[in-house]
């Protein structure tokens, strides 16, 4: 996805009370919260719908201070590197070491390359399962969810649109908003 500043959603039941960075909608959560109606409450990050946990115990300051980013720790993270394991057969590891610059600096050229070749159909894929995401959790027990996931995943946005907006408060609104890209990406193919 673009390299936007993540905004994030936070939904009392099917209303929505707030989209913005984090500390603005948790702070949002934590008032709806203290004096709400015991409806649940749920924080989504825009970009992959994930549900976001947040510790509303105490006060609104504690809240904040427990959302900020620890502090930067000195070394190699400070570059945007990130070691992780990758398991391959014994002739990808031979392929790898003939390559100029070594096994890291083939496997980020061969990475950047599938990046540039499926950059649409990636992002379309993880629209679509964003919005299936949030729809899952939100919209799972409501009537017409299958018929919804299945238009989403159809294109069909006529039908999508009328399904999903069928929907109680600001769900099906949420939901249309997510698959915007889906159709974006689509029309790209």
């Amino acid at each position: 996805m673009p390299d936007t500043p993540a905004t994030y959603s936070a939904f009392e039941g099917a209303r929505l009370l707030a989209t913005g960075d984090l500390q603005q909608v948790a702070l949002r959560a934590k008032e709806a919260l203290d004096h709400g109606n015991g409806a649940p409450v749920f924080i989504f990050d825009n970009r992959t719908s994930q549900q976001v946990e947040v510790d509303f115990r105490g006060q609104p300051g504690d809240v904040l201070e427990r959302l900020a980013p620890p502090p930067r720790r000195p070394g190699r993270p400070k570059l945007g590197v990130v070691a992780r394991e990758v398991t391959l057969l014994p002739r990808h590891w031979e392929w790898l070491a003939q390559q100029p610059g070594g096994a890291s600096v083939a496997l980020r050229k061969l990475v950047e390359e599938a990046r540039r070749t499926h950059t649409g159909a990636d992002r379309k894929r993880m629209a679509q399962e964003a919005c299936y995401r949030f729809m899952h959790t939100m919209a799972g027990d409501r009537p017409g969810f299958e018929d919804t996931v299945r238009a989403l995943y159809a294109n069909d946005r006529a039908r999508f649109e009328a399904l999903a907006r069928a929907w109680p408060g600001d769900v099906g609104e949420h939901a249309c908003r997510l698959a915007a890209a889906v159709w974006e990406f689509a029309e790209v193919e």
